[in-house]
C-alpha cells in the first residue's frame, strides 16, 4: 500500500503519522520528495482501512500496490535512485538519476600487468568502474575457474593504481569475508535466484550489481532485488545480460525492451552487458549504442588487452582502443539522453 502525503506536509507530523501506521505491523518505507512525501507500507495492509486513511488531514492519497515486488516497486520511489560509489581516491562515481555508468575490464583477472593496464586504459577512455572476474563461474570444470582470492588483491592492487571502484562477482556466501575491498558485488545470472545468498546481501551494505537469470522474467528479477531490498540493502543495479532463446547465432539474445520495462516498474538503475549478451566482440559496439538509446543507466563491458590469449571469454571482449573509440560515441549518445558520463 502506498500513502502519498499532502504537499508541503509537516515532515514531524508525517513521522508521527508513519509511527501510528506502524502499530498496526506494517514496515514504513520512506520517500521523500521535493514537496511530497510518500509512504511505503509494507507488510499485512488487510487491515488497515483505507477511508480512515484519506479522512487523514496529511494524506493526499492512497494506492493499492498490486504487483509483489514492494521496495523496488517504482510506486514505493517515485525519483530514480542515484547510486555514488567510491574508489580509492574518494571521487564519487555515480549509476543512475541521470548519471550513465560504465564500467569496463577483462572477464577474468589474469596477472599484475593486465589487469593493472587495462585499468589504466579504460580509466582513460572514460569508465568510472573496473570489472574483472576472480571468482569465476564456468560450465565445464576444467574452464579456468578464476585466481580466487589472488585475483582479489590484484584488482585491490589496479583500484590503488586508477582510484576506480571494483566490481567483481561473489558466488558463495563464504566468500564474503574476504570482499571488504570490493566496492560492488555483482550477482551473476547462476546466482539470480540464490536466495539464500540474496538475504545475506541484504544485510551488507554495499552496492549489488544484480544480473538477470538466463530465463528470467521481468518480475523474475525484481522479486530477487526485493530480496535484496528486504534485507535492508536498496543499493541494487539491475543488470540485462540477454536471455536464452532458440537462437544460437548469438551466446544469449539480448532483450532490450527489459530496459523500459524495468525502468517503468522500478527506480532501480538498470544497466545492459551487451558483452555477455551476444558473445561476440564486432557486435558490442552496436548492442552498447543501442542499450544507451533506450534508456540504460549504464554498460558493463569486457575489454582485453588481448582478446586472443584470453584465458575466459576471449571472443566477446573489445580491446583498449576499441573501448575509446566506442566511448567518444557513447558520450553523444548519453548527451541526447540528458545523462553526464
Amino acid at each position: 500500500m502506498i500513502v502519498v502525503m499532502k504537499p508541503g506536509a509537516n515532515r514531524e507530523e508525517v513521522h508521527w503519522f508513519a509511527g501510528t501506521l506502524e502499530k498496526q505491523g506494517v514496515k514504513i518505507h520512506f520517500s521523500e520528495g521535493m514537496s511530497q512525501t510518500v509512504l511505503g507500507l509494507v507488510g499485512d495492509t488487510s487491515g488497515i482501512d483505507e477511508e480512515s486513511l484519506l479522512a487523514h488531514h496529511l494524506v493526499d492519497k492512497v494506492i493499492r500496490v498490486q504487483e509483489p515486488y514492494k521496495r523496488a516497486n517504482r510506486l514505493f520511489h517515485p525519483h530514480d535512485t542515484r547510486l555514488a560509489i567510491s574508489g580509492s581516491g574518494g571521487t564519487a562515481r555515480y549509476i543512475g538519476g541521470g548519471h550513465l555508468g560504465i564500467i569496463a575490464g577483462p572477464c577474468s583477472v589474469e596477472n599484475r600487468d593486465q589487469i593493472v593496464g587495462i585499468a589504466m586504459a579504460v580509466k582513460k577512455a572514460g569508465a568510472g568502474f573496473l570489472r574483472g572476474g576472480a571468482f569465476k563461474p564456468r560450465t565445464s570444470p576444467y574452464s579456468f575457474q578464476g585466481l580466487g582470492c589472488e585475483g582479489l588483491d590484484l584488482l585491490l592492487e589496479a583500484k590503488k593504481e586508477t582510484g576506480l571502484p571494483i566490481v567483481t562477482e561473489l558466488m558463495a556466501i563464504h566468500q564474503l569475508e574476504v570482499f571488504d575491498g570490493v566496492d560492488v558485488i555483482q550477482v551473476g545470472a547462476r546466482n539470480m535466484q540464490n536466495f539464500t545468498l540474496l538475504k545475506e546481501l541484504g544485510r551488507c551494505r554495499k552496492p549489488i550489481l544484480l544480473k538477470r537469470g538466463l530465463a528470467a522474467t521481468i518480475t523474475e528479477v525484481l522479486m530477487a532485488a526485493e530480496y535484496i531490498m528486504a534485507g535492508g540493502n536498496g543499493q541494487v543495479i539491475l543488470c540485462e545480460r540477454g536471455i536464452r532463446t532458440f537462437d544460437t547465432f548469438t551466446r544469449n539474445t539480448l532483450d532490450l525492451s527489459a530496459i523500459p520495462a524495468l525502468k517503468k516498474q522500478s527506480h532501480l538503475p538498470v544497466i545492459v552487458d551487451p558483452s555477455h549478451a551476444t558473445g561476440l566482440a564486432w557486435m558490442v559496439p552496436a548492442m552498447a549504442k543501442a542499450a544507451i538509446a533506450a534508456g540504460a543507466d549504464g554498460l558493463i563491458v569486457e575489454v582485453h588487452n588481448n582478446p586472443e590469449a584470453a584465458l575466459c571469454d576471449g571472443e566477446q571482449s573489445i580491446t583498449p582502443a576499441a573501448f575509446s573509440s566506442l566511448m567518444d560515441v557513447l558520450r553523444k549518445y548519453a548527451a541526447v539522453e540528458g545523462k553526464a558520463v
